[in-house]
């Protein structure tokens, strides 16, 4: 097997608690996408309290519940988005998901892509909670090495000429994260690699060689060979990325408020958690936001006087 693949299954297969494993069963409900993802701060940090990040790849889009209008949000501009929660051993665990086909995720890994969204995030550690069979996870496999092999070339070609091989990563996630319009802080790249700076440095040389990219290491340094004039066809090429990159987050955000399943719940949550009001929510409203917004407005007003100590 080859480095990189054996460093990915590594990750890949790396246990997590049981208690997310049950989670993630029930929040699957008996259906069985091709995989379940796990990742970001949460995989990173663990924080019961906290919010779980899962990407849930499936075969077709009609493999996951949601109303026509979902389908065909995932279907032109994906992914979709929704919120879930349940108690677990006598705690209250919550995620935040996304569901996309294995076509979609790996067309967003392609050398013509300029999607950054996927690639940015499956270049970093992920976890495999849940995998349908065999053939399933050797697709996720293809799906993460294609993530980190696209996040190395940009990182070869937008990077320094050659420096410590973490500066080539900190280059790229600042790149990623200003097009993705995030609010973290500047320095979120470095926070992202803490404890892990041996992983990406040893990954980048890795991928690269499978990548075709020609460098060679001088002394504490890496030094891709790229030519000038692909560093300037790159620049011009992820100007075209970062464009596309802010529209397209702007309109995610436009498409979530029809597609966000149980978006409601999880602002409610969001709400609590950084004001410290509790709001009730029904089921119904919980998956009609849009046709009891009257009803809900009211209430976040209220919640929001109540912080700001207004009568």
């Amino acid at each position: 097997m080859k480095t990189l693949d054996a460093r990915l299954v590594g990750e890949l297969t790396t246990p997590v608690e049981g208690e997310i494993v049950a989670f993630v069963q029930a929040m699957l409900g008996g259906r069985e996408p091709l995989a379940v993802l796990f990742y970001g701060s949460s995989l990173r940090v663990p924080d019961a309290s906290g919010l779980m990040d899962f990407y849930v790849v499936v075969e077709r889009l009609g493999d996951w519940h949601g109303h026509g209008l979902a389908v065909l949000g995932n279907r032109v501009l994906p992914p979709n988005i929704g919120y879930f929660e349940t108690e677990i051993g006598g705690v209250s665990l919550r995620a935040k998901y996304a569901v996309l086909t294995a076509a979609q995720f790996e067309a967003r890994c392609g050398q013509r892509s300029l999607d950054s969204t996927i690639w940015a995030r499956f270049c970093q550690p992920v976890r495999m909670v849940w995998v349908r069979d065999s053939g399933a996870a050797d697709r996720v496999l293809a799906l993460v090495r294609a993530s980190v092999v696209r996040a190395a070339v940009w990182a070869a070609c937008l990077g320094p000429e050659r420096g410590e091989a973490l500066a080539f990563w900190r280059d790229l996630f600042a790149r990623t994260y200003h097009v993705e319009l995030r609010v973290e802080r500047v320095g979120r790249g470095v926070t992202i690699m803490t404890g892990r700076e041996e992983r990406f440095a040893a990954i980048l040389g890795e991928a690269w060689d499978m990548a075709g990219v020609r460098w060679r290491r001088e002394g504490g340094e890496v030094r891709p060979l790229v030519a000038g004039r692909q560093r300037r066809w790159a620049e011009r090429r992820w100007g075209r990325v970062a464009r596309r990159g802010r529209i397209l987050n702007v309109l995610r955000l436009l498409k979530a408020a029809f597609t966000f399943e149980d978006g409601a719940r999880y602002l409610f949550w969001k709400i609590e958690r950084h004001t410290g009001v509790v709001l009730p929510l029904s089921g119904f409203e919980a998956r009609h936001p849009l046709l009891m917004l009257p009803v809900l407005l009211p209430r976040l007003r209220r919640a929001f006087r109540v912080r700001r100590g207004d009568s």
